[in-house]
Parts: structure tokens; sequence; C-alpha cells
């Protein structure tokens, strides 16, 4: 293993999914991210199409091309990625939980602008998250008589919380500006 080795989250993130999966292409993990991890931890895609040939570089994951057709690349995980990603795993996270929504930081300048924007924009941020809530409560149905996969689901289950109280936050934001300008008529 090369002693520059940098392991970012896409890094952990592309071995967790070869120890999970078993071999895969750069678009099978593309896949695999769009219907899982993707709904509550967004970024690039296109860093998996070069990660994999990094970690492979690095001992981290071993790399097959196909001999005919397409010649795609497959990756599998190396003793050396397993034992990277399980001492990642039993690192503790200390850190809190980001949330980067572009709404709130719109709301933040609220007073730069008027009731009537600010409403729409509650509107708005309260649709989308209740359509999120409901995308992840579809993932958790989905797999409710899966018991293999309870453990993964879990994450599901927080950004749907997380959704629902996005939403009745958003929910009120829009009840208090049409208050504001009840009043202010």
């Amino acid at each position: 293993m090369s002693t520059e080795l940098r392991a970012g989250p896409v890094s952990y993130l592309v071995l967790g999914i070869v120890a999970l999966r078993g071999p895969s292409t750069p678009y099978d993990l593309k896949r695999f991210v769009q219907l899982s991890i993707g709904h509550f931890w967004p970024f690039p895609h296109t860093q998996l199409y070069a990660e994999p040939a990094r970690l492979a570089e690095l001992g981290l994951l071993e790399e097959t091309r196909e001999e005919t057709g397409r010649r795609r690349k497959h990756y599998s995980i190396t003793e050396s990625g397993r034992a990277l990603l399980s001492e990642w795993l039993g690192e503790p996270v200390t850190n809190p939980t980001e949330y980067r929504d572009l709404g709130l930081l719109q709301l933040f300048f609220a007073e730069l602008t008027c009731p009537d924007e600010v409403h729409a924009l509650a509107l708005e941020q309260a649709q989308a998250q209740w359509l999120q809530a409901e995308q992840y409560e579809g993932l958790i149905e989905h797999f409710a008589d899966r018991p293999q996969y309870a453990k993964r689901v879990r994450s599901a289950h927080l950004g749907a919380r997380l959704a629902r109280t996005a939403a009745e936050f958003w929910d009120e934001v829009a009840e208090s500006e049409a208050e504001a300008a009840r009043a202010a008529a």
C-alpha cells in the first residue's frame, strides 16, 4: 500500500459499497448511490468514476477488465481495503450533523426581501420536504419485509424524521408570513 494514502468520505463510500455488493463497475457504484446513500448524503457522482481507479493504485481495490464487449472495469476490495474500511467504521464520529439547505440560507436573509417572497419560499420548501419524507418512507416500506437490510434502512428512518421536521418548520414559516401579510393589509 502506498504511503501517500489519502482517504476521504468518498473513498470509504466506494470501499463500503464494493464490500457490500462485491465486484462493481463505477456505473454500479453510481446506481447504488442513487438508490440508497444519495438520499441523505449528496455529492458529485463523477467522483465515483475516478475514485475506484485511485483506490486500486493504492492497493485498496483490485481492478479487472472485461476481455470482450465494453471492456468495463470491475473493482473488488482487497484485504488492505477491508482493513482500512474496518478501521474507519470503528472510529467515533463526533462532528454534528451538517444541514446544508439553500432555502434556510435564503430565510436567513429574509429581512432583505418582501413577505410575499418569504411566504413563497416557505411553501416551496415545505412541499419539497414533504416529498422528501415520502421518498424516505417509500424506501422504508419497500425494505420492510427484508430483514437483511434493516440496519441500512435505519438511515432512511432518520431521513424521514428530519424531512418531516423540516416540512413542519417551513409550514410554520409560511403560516407566520401569511399572518404578517394579513396584519399589514
